[in-house]
């Protein structure tokens, strides 16, 4: 289901949600502890990035040292090119500059380098870094940010959610090694679900069931019980609770090597906390695709060789070493591997079941949502 604020937002021109501190320092330590050296010597870009107050910024500039960098790019997007637009004062660090110029801080990115200690406290952190304006306004497809992204080894950040599709192919057109925010909806985009399935992007740490944080701009439109969600965790004022945000990333880490626990199809059938599994004892089989429907992760049986539909929420849970992914059930998608076509005259109540696993439920076709098409790797 879509998620209600991103679409408020979308309806608002909004992009703008500013990951929070703990969130980055979580998901950056879990890569940390699967390889201590993998940020180590290298170039980091933060594009699609404010970094005067960015937590991203923070993060990287305050832990240069320990990650061991070798340098470190961040660069804001034009106040005057952003789709949500409010009302825009520069930061006093910005106008006690000398080159500070009042028109190009609207119409133009910044970029912020760290290198090297500047102020000489024998030390590399935020106090260090230096910025200038960008030619243009940190648009990240223009050539400016592209030579950036170039340059870099590792490339984080929060990109704009109605961009997800273009910074995806962006991103790998660079084949550069990544960590971004994204919505877990982009799991079926035709753009994304070829790049999981052949286990070019997987996902991050933070799953789906990780409620984040964000900050919005003053005046955004945010739902009222998603507001007191981030109030309750300690966020209060600017701020919205997205529950289905998660990251993406081609860095291996530890989790994605860890394979599900699962019982036997008898067995769930007498244990699964699931009282529908209980009480049918049976898997029902799609009536266009030759698999059988399991609607819950952990009511995958151990012991079925076939192929099986599963939640998109399954990925994060995905071990590649386990499962295989042969598809979705996606009519628009190519990766489908329908077996079956409907015609509306099987689907008069139902819709268009093409689209998703269709199942026979007390006499009529109805469709689920979204699955993925798996099967057990032979070797476990």
């Amino acid at each position: 289901m879509a998620n209600t604020n991103l679409a408020n937002a979308k309806s608002a021109k909004n992009d703008e949600f500013y990951t929070q501190y703990p969130d980055i320092q979580k998901e950056i330590n879990a890569y940390l502890d699967f390889d201590p050296n993998v940020f180590r010597g290298k170039t980091v870009l933060l594009p699609c990035d404010d970094p005067e107050w960015s937590n991203f910024t923070k993060f990287f500039a305050q832990n240069f040292e320990l990650l061991g960098l070798k340098k470190l790019i961040s660069t804001s997007y034009a106040p005057e090119s952003k789709k949500y637009k409010m009302p825009y004062q520069p930061t006093l660090f910005e106008t006690q500059q000398p080159y500070f110029n009042p028109d190009k801080s609207k119409t133009n990115g910044k970029i912020f380098v760290l290198t090297r200690d500047v102020t000489g406290d024998n030390r590399i952190n935020i106090e260090d870094l230096q910025w200038q304006y960008l030619e243009g306004d940190g648009d990240f497809r223009s050539k400016e940010i592209k030579k950036l992204r170039d340059e870099a080894d590792i490339i984080v950040t929060n990109p704009p959610f109605s961009l997800f599709r273009e910074f995806v192919a962006w991103l790998m057109e660079s084949k550069k090694h990544f960590i971004i925010i994204g919505n877990m909806n982009a799991i079926t985009y035709k753009e994304v679900f070829p790049l999981i399935m052949s286990n070019r992007i997987w996902l991050g740490v933070t799953g789906f069931v990780t409620d984040m944080v964000f900050g919005v701009p003053e005046g955004a439109v945010v739902k009222e019980s998603d507001k007191k969600k981030a109030e309750r965790l300690g966020y209060v004022g600017n701020y919205t609770r997205l529950g289905n945000s998660c990251w993406y990333t081609n860095i291996d880490h530890g989790r994605r090597h860890q394979p599900l626990r699962l019982m036997t199809m008898a067995d769930n059938f007498k244990h699964s906390k699931h009282k529908d599994i209980r009480e049918r004892k049976r898997y029902v089989h799609y009536e266009n695709y030759d698999a059988i429907e399991i609607p819950y992760t952990d009511a995958i049986p151990s012991d079925y060789d076939g192929v099986m539909g599963v939640p998109t929420s399954f990925l994060d849970k995905y071990c590649p070493e386990q499962f295989e992914i042969l598809g979705i059930t996606d009519r628009g998608n190519e990766y489908g591997i329908k077996t079956k076509e409907f015609t509306s005259k099987d689907t008069p109540l139902y819709g268009d079941l093409n689209r998703r696993g269709a199942i026979m439920v007390d006499g009529q076709l109805k469709s689920t949502f979204a699955r993925l098409l798996i099967r057990k790797k032979q070797s476990l």
